[in-house]
């Protein structure tokens, strides 16, 4: 599948194993492995292209170029039309995400402040 051979291809790019990005993505033992017969999950992709400084649009074939393209800041207050299989998403959802987002933020932001000691 394109999945694994993306990944396989970047990771040698980076000087890495499969076996190390695996592991740094903290994926179960030999996960990517899988990869070659069935599709992974949208959360080992995103994990596995954290590690590979790349994203899931370029592991999953979506796109062909491996820049991420990622924003280093996004405002959670703008409102943003997002749909989900064709079905608009209701607002609620929407304020719910972005609660999450911000208590991760604090969260990150606290570990940077002390040293990662939280």
């Amino acid at each position: 599948m394109i999945e694994f051979e993306r990944t396989k291809e970047l990771a040698k790019k980076n000087k890495l194993s499969l076996l190390e990005v695996n592991d740094r993505a903290g994926l179960g033992t030999k996960s990517i492995y899988n990869w070659k017969t069935r599709k992974p999950g949208t959360m080992a992709l995103a994990a596995v292209a954290e590690v590979l400084h790349t994203s899931i649009d370029y592991l999953s074939g979506v796109t062909d170029d491996p820049d991420p393209h990622v924003q280093n800041s996004v405002s959670l207050d703008q409102e943003v039309p997002y749909s989900y299989h064709g079905y608009h998403v209701p607002k609620k959802y929407l304020d719910m995400v972005r609660g999450l987002m911000e208590a991760d933020i604090k969260e990150r932001e606290a570990k940077k402040n002390d040293g990662g000691q939280h």
